[in-house]
């Protein structure tokens, strides 16, 4: 069996999926309960409480560990499911982390989760690290803007990085929880080129096939917005890759067609099959 946690979120929804699918044994955990695939297990937990997590580990091989926001701030205590994992008999992690952790390692939020990346290769445990950088469906933060106004607004408008698809992480995430070839590994995950927010807003009008209008927020506006879901670190360390990238962070990634023989899905593709959304 094998665990999935963020199981209803952008990568823990079609990893779920594509397990299932493999014809894997499920258990997709959240903090409430939802529809899931036929045959997929639910279990509700809560990261910030591990033992919450239990149940969900009982006769489990294989766990993707995702972080929610909360889990990013100072006084959390992530590691505690690694112990809690290896305790429970689950022989493989694949945690999800991020480019930040290479691109960026001073920043506070990637001190934290690089201390998590070592603690895993310590647990004695399988394992395998993905590093995303910027994800495409970020831009289902713009969806309200763009139905009821016809607006996006973001930052920085012409800095441009390349986002990555969460199907592409999760297809990714997947291939690590099942092939053995992909211990040890730590793969950065990007997308195929580099896109502005303006481009971004550019392939929701073109997939609408109506005008949709950009507007830049100062830093400030947009970390006001950030911070009504994420630490204050984190939305500090956010903003400042989107607003100056480095090389590194601006770097086109081989390991997502090193993983899956093929190339990342460009924005537009993450477009098209979201755009309900934006309607």
């Amino acid at each position: 069996m094998i665990v999935v946690t963020g199981a209803t979120g952008n990568v823990g929804r079609p990893l779920t999926r594509a397990l299932a699918e493999a014809g894997e044994q499920v258990t997709a955990v959240s903090r409430h309960a939802v529809a899931m695939p036929d045959g997929v297990r639910h279990v509700a937990a809560d990261l910030a409480e591990p033992t919450s997590l239990t149940p969900a580990l009982d006769g489990a091989k294989a766990l993707f560990l995702l972080l929610s926001g909360d889990l990013h701030a100072p006084d959390a205590r992530p590691a505690d499911i690694i112990a809690l994992a290896a305790a429970s008999g689950v022989r493989r992690i694949v945690l999800l982390s991020s480019q930040g952790v290479a691109t960026r390692p001073l920043g506070p939020t990637r001190v934290a989760m690089r201390a998590l990346e070592d603690a895993l290769r310590e647990s004695g445990l399988a394992w395998s690290v993905l590093r995303p950088g910027g994800f495409a469906s970020n831009a289902l933060s713009w969806a309200e803007s763009v139905r009821t106004q016809g607006t996006v607004a973001a930052p920085f408008g012409d800095v441009g990085v390349p986002v990555i698809d969460p199907a592409d992480i999760a297809e990714v995430a997947a291939a690590c929880l099942l092939d053995d070839r992909h211990t040890g590994g730590v793969y950065e995950l990007n997308g195929p080129e580099a896109i502005t927010p303006r481009q971004q807003t550019e392939a929701i009008a073109a997939a609408l096939g109506s005008p949709v209008r950009f507007h830049e927020l100062t830093r400030d506006e947009a970390k006001a917005m950030m911070t009504q879901s994420v630490p204050e670190e984190l939305a500090d360390d956010t903003l400042d890759i989107i607003s100056a990238p480095n090389p590194a962070e601006l770097r086109i990634s081989p390991d997502v067609e090193r993983v899956l023989g093929r190339a990342p899905h460009p924005f537009g593709d993450w477009v098209a099959r979201h755009i309900a959304a934006f309607r």
